[in-house]
């Protein structure tokens, strides 16, 4: 059994279509990215797999439960951590955990054996009876995590998960993550745009203006580019571009100002292009493809981009 699969789903907002014919699968323990721009449809995909929307077309199950017909019982099966924040600031933190436990059928005993669990777990039991207004960003999406993993789901959905957190935080968050996954089976599926993110995940789909654009694990799709990355600065890009496209047969492009190739071996290629445009290039840098890289060849634009 997968613990989501998603077939031909299809939403639009009045006229604007969000998403368009997306279909994917996320395996039982894995970490699943759903990585894209801001309009990209991730949120979109996040609501209507969290039960809050239903889709215009197509079909989504959970644990093969189907989110429409049998949406509560999916529920019963998912923990929610949205992007905004879902805490009241006037309560403290065990206070929140308590009225979110009361939410699910949890008390007495049981609910304060899962939220001493849950803080021991966050490490924010020291926090219990701090007021959530008083606690740095990094706290209060501990307690954020803690309300969704308080009546221990299947499957944890994230959305943005580690919007306002600085670095250390983010890090911390990610590894809390992974120890789900490995250590209790828990099933992450996470919205994201941040690359390192996705380089963190089992598994990444990249989406588009509500399409899918790429798919498999990071390492995979990353191959799938044709070899290094070369980045070229001139004068005159343009011009540049179709110069290296003449001489060499390749098909550059020009992104943000300067001229982008594909090619094995890119560290002997650079030598090639000194050599054939002496005095034209400003600057040279080589890298391995990233998975902005995979984006880029897929829609021809940076991930922060409009098309």
């Amino acid at each position: 059994m997968h613990a989501v699969e998603v077939e031909n789903l299809t939403h639009y907002y009045g006229e604007r279509k969000a998403l368009s014919d997306v279909s994917f699968q996320v395996d039982e323990a894995e970490i699943f990215s759903l990585l894209g721009p801001n309009g990209g449809g991730k949120t979109t995909l996040f609501r209507i797999l969290s039960t809050l929307l239903l889709p215009t077309e197509g079909a989504a199950r959970i644990f093969d439960l189907d989110i429409g017909t049998d949406s509560s019982r999916v529920r019963q099966q998912i923990g929610i951590v949205f992007q905004n924040p879902s805490l009241d600031i006037k309560l403290t933190v065990r206070e929140n955990l308590v009225h979110q436990g009361h939410l699910y059928g949890l008390h007495g005993g049981t609910l304060r054996s899962r939220i001493d669990e849950m803080m021991g777990r966050l490490k924010i039991t020291d926090r219990a009876s701090s007021l959530v207004e008083t606690l740095s960003g990094g706290l209060r999406r501990r307690v954020e995590l803690a309300k969704g993993m308080l009546h221990h789901p299947k499957l944890l959905i994230l959305d943005e998960p580690s919007v306002g957190l600085d670095p250390g935080a983010r890090h911390d968050l990610w590894q809390y993550l992974e120890s789900l996954r490995d250590s209790e089976g828990v099933t992450i599926l996470a919205t994201t745009h941040l690359i390192d993110e996705g380089d963190r995940s089992d598994h990444v789909l990249i989406l588009n203006q509500g399409l899918v654009v790429g798919s498999g694990t990071p390492r995979a799709l990353k191959q799938q580019i044709g070899g290094d990355i070369i980045a070229l600065t001139s004068k005159d890009p343009e011009v540049l571009s179709r110069k290296i496209a003449d001489t060499f047969d390749l098909k550059p492009t020009v992104l943000n100002g300067s001229v982008r190739i594909e090619k094995t071996s890119g560290h002997e290629f650079i030598a090639k292009l000194i050599e054939a445009f002496p005095g034209t290039i400003d600057s040279v840098t080589l890298a391995k493809p990233t998975l902005e890289d995979v984006f880029i060849d897929r829609t021809g634009h940076r991930l922060w981009e409009e098309s």
